[in-house]
């Protein structure tokens, strides 16, 4: 699929239907995610891909979001700081952040390319997702993903907003690029 079309077809679905995934395919889509830029090449991500029923389930509960129990497949994005923090002292804490939310966009992109969907879940109960997964305390979840194939009729990416209104040059505010007068030969 060409980006452009996946950057407009990806938006956040919460009703799934019941045609089972391949796992394989989840696996394509992480290995997507794993081509995600690294500060220092310090990679923090690790991956917890998750099928016992029990388990999404309670995944579901901790974000209180029902929906995630409709899927077979749920990946947990969590983060290992200590590498990139001795590295980078206090700002890699911000560059895992960043490392994770440019990680997750790849893995829903190729989700949206091989007909997949899902939901980008960052609300909930960091300490009961953690009990229900045996992550150790150091490390941080950074995201649920439910897996499925959308329910039909499809539904549209809500509208973003014009680039008037986001986009400004050289300072604050400034609505306007300024052409940079070329150095005149001599």
């Amino acid at each position: 699929m060409e980006l452009k079309k996946a950057l407009k077809e990806r938006h956040s679905v919460r009703r799934f239907s019941t045609k089972k995934v391949k796992w394989e395919d989840i696996i394509e889509a992480i290995d997507a995610a794993n081509l995600a830029p690294l500060a220092g090449n310090i990679s923090t991500l690790r991956f917890i891909l998750v099928n016992e029923e029990e388990k999404i389930a309670g995944l579901a509960e901790a974000a209180q979001q029902d929906f995630i129990s409709d899927v077979s497949y749920v990946l947990v994005v969590c983060s290992d700081t200590t590498q990139i923090t001795r590295s980078y002292d206090e700002r890699g804490r911000m560059y895992t952040k960043q490392q994770a939310g440019a990680a997750i966009e790849n893995f829903l992109l190729k989700l949206v390319d091989m007909g997949l969907a899902s939901c980008w879940v960052g609300a909930f109960s960091d300490e009961t997702v953690k009990n229900l997964l045996q992550i150790p305390d150091n490390v941080d979840v950074e995201a649920l993903l439910p897996v499925g194939y959308e329910m039909i009729p499809k539904s549209k990416q809500r509208k973003k907003p014009e680039l008037d209104h986001i986009l400004y040059f050289n300072v604050w505010k400034n609505k306007y690029m300024t052409r940079v007068p070329k150095p005149e030969a001599g």
